[in-house]
């Protein structure tokens, strides 16, 4: 399960420790957004990797985590008078 200790910048900025927790599974859904120049786009964020932080707990008890996240993000429609000429 746990890959190792490693160090970790927590979220004041001071050093700490935690252990790498491997993603078993990701379920991402997409967030559709239209912007006002009527452009439609789609993002989702996918989880790349997992630590959880040894020592550091939320208001309810909880181990807090620390996540590599990578955005993805597709145009679903841009209008013509956007679009490059040419193309």
């Amino acid at each position: 399960m746990a890959e190792g200790t490693v160090e970790v910048t927590l979220q004041d900025g001071s050093k700490g420790s935690g252990v790498e927790v491997q993603v078993m599974e990701s379920t991402e859904r997409w967030s559709e957004t239209t912007l006002e120049d009527g452009a439609v786009i789609r993002v989702k964020m996918t989880v790349m990797s997992a630590v959880r932080t040894e020592d550091q707990y939320d208001a309810q008890g909880n181990p807090t985590y620390l996540l590599n996240m990578s955005p993805v993000v597709s145009i679903v429609r841009i209008p013509e008078q956007y679009r490059k000429k040419g193309q």
